[in-house]
Formats: structure tokens, C-alpha cells, sequence
């Protein structure tokens, strides 16, 4: 489901402070749970299209795993996860680069509408590439930061058999010494096979769905969107790690020949939102 990814990727910023009040002498107690090896993991709800471009909603559970381990950072991507080989400072400029890899199940599960599940579920992708990414400490306080990344990742497990981009912006900052936010935009270009796999509808299957035939124009932005994202510490602190409660909200427009698809046009609606909640546990 990949709305899981959009809510828990979400969800791990909130779990994964490093650096939160390390550098006020009066707000930190001198030691933090992020400062070295540490792991998160969080299990939860989330409430999204079926498949992307579906109007019917469906709850799905999800769960997330992100920490660092002699200086690596691993963080759950969707169904998989990203690995990043650069440390990162404390303050300033950092740099991401690594690899990531991800369970693709669009269509291949929870199909909710009968005219879309007559024609048979998809097979789930296997997307492996590299990830790369720059990151800003303290912009507008000491404790937040800015960041830039892009995935791109190849299908290999024959599904789609393409190529998938995806870049994103996040924003990170406390509200308080318990409360935490996170803005992430992010976006999604799929080339010819990508879009014609999932947006596609061939002559048969238009005799044997009744939708109209739809035969994309080649590769494409799919959608783009955002989620607010916003974490509570339990015990009213967030660098010492123990139990948080997370609470996503998002919305992705479709685009292109993905909106244009009539999955989308006849079946669904360009419009999706999605909603998670979720509680990890940080040590």
C-alpha cells in the first residue's frame, strides 16, 4: 500500500530526533537516547485509497523500523527500507547516500471496486535503487531541519519491469519539549512501463470491464502531494526515546496520464486523502 509509505516515513521523524536539544544546556539533560546506535520501532493504522487513483478507503496496518548502527542510518521506505552511509553533522549541511529497496503492492491487494477487481490483481513490485539526499540543521531554531532527497529504483521481480523517481522536502521541528512536527512534500515520475503496467487499460480488458481503452503517452509525474505530521512523547520528553504517539494526516493528487486513467477518471478520483496512527517505542 503506498500510502504506508507517505504516513509511516512520516512517522519515523517523529519517532527519530537526533540532536533535539543537544546544543541548549537548559533544555537538555545532557544526554540523549539519539546520540550513537539507537532503534525505533512503531506499529499502527492508517486509513487510505485502495489502490492510487481509488475512491473507496480501506484501513490497512502498517509498521516501521529506523535507527543507526556504527554510524549507518536505516529507516523503513514503504514496505522495505533505506540504508544512508553518510554520517550526518549536527549542525549545518549534511549529505544522505545509500540504497533502498521497497515491497510494491499497488493493486495487488484491497481491491474494493468490483469493476477494477474483475480484472485481476496485480503482481507486487520489488524496487531497488539508490537514494541520495542533502539535509540543513537548525534553519529556524536549533533544534530543526530541513531536507532534500530523491529515490530512484528499478522493478526486479517483472512486474512493472520499469523505472519509478521519487523526490521529497520535509520540514522537522519541535513544537515543544514533548510535542514534534513534520511537512513532507513528495512527488512520483514513472517511466512508459511504470505507468502503462498501472494506468493501462488494453482493447481486452475494456470488452471485459466495460471501461474505455486508455493507452498512456509514455513516462510521467503520477502525483504529488504532502502530509502533517504531528508526534507526542509520552513522557513529555523527546530525547530520552521510550513511547510516542503519532498522529498523519495527507493528501496525493493524481496527475498526468495517471489521473487520466479510468481507474482514476471512470473508477476513482484524483483526489486522495489518507489518515495513520500510530505508537512506537525508541530505546
Amino acid at each position: 500500500m503506498t500510502s504506508g509509505r507517505m504516513a509511516f516515513g512520516a512517522l519515523a521523524l517523529a519517532l527519530a530526533t537526533p540532536g533535539f536539544a543537544q546544543d541548549d544546556p537548559q533544555a537538555s539533560s545532557g544526554s540523549s537516547v539519539f546520540e550513537g546506535d539507537y532503534l525505533s520501532v512503531a506499529a499502527g493504522a492508517a486509513y487510505g485509497p485502495s489502490y492510487d487513483g481509488s475512491d473507496d478507503y480501506v484501513l490497512y496496518p502498517a509498521a516501521l523500523v529506523q535507527g543507526s548502527y556504527g554510524g549507518v542510518d536505516f529507516t523503513s521506505r514503504g514496505a522495505g527500507l533505506a540504508i544512508d552511509f553518510v554520517t550526518d553533522p549536527a549542525k549545518g549541511v549534511g549529505f544522505d547516500l545509500g540504497v533502498s529497496g521497497q515491497l510494491r503492492g499497488n493493486r495487488a491487494r484491497q481491491i474494493e471496486d468490483p469493476v477494477v477487481e474483475s480484472l485481476g490483481q496485480l503482481d507486487h513490485a520489488i524496487e531497488i535503487g539508490p537514494t541520495a539526499g542533502v539535509s540543513i540543521a537548525q534553519v529556524l531554531n536549533p533544534y530543526d531541519s530541513l531536507g532534500f532527497g530523491i529515490d530512484a529504483a528499478w522493478d526486479i521481480n517483472g512486474a512493472h519491469g520499469g523505472m519509478v523517481v521519487e523526490p521529497s522536502v520535509s520540514y522537522f521541528t519541535p513544537l515543544s519539549r514533548g510535542i514534534a512536527a513534520s511537512l513532507s512534500l513528495s512527488a512520483e515520475h514513472g517511466d512508459g512501463d511504470f505507468i502503462d503496467y498501472y494506468y493501462a487499460v488494453t482493447p481486452a480488458q475494456s470488452l471485459a470491464s466495460g471501461l474505455p481503452a486508455f493507452d498512456p503517452d509514455g513516462g510521467g509525474w503520477t502525483k504529488a502531494g504532502g502530509n502533517l505530521l504531528l508526534g507526542f512523547d509520552l513522557d513529555g520528553n523527546l530525547e530520552n526515546g521510550g513511547l510516542a504517539l503519532v498522529v498523519v494526516g495527507g493528501y496525493m493528487r493524481m496527475l498526468g496520464d495517471a489521473k487520466r486513467s479510468p481507474f482514476t477518471s471512470v473508477r476513482g478520483d484524483a483526489d486522495q486523502w489518507m489518515g495513520a496512527l500510530g505508537i512506537g517505542y525508541t530505546f
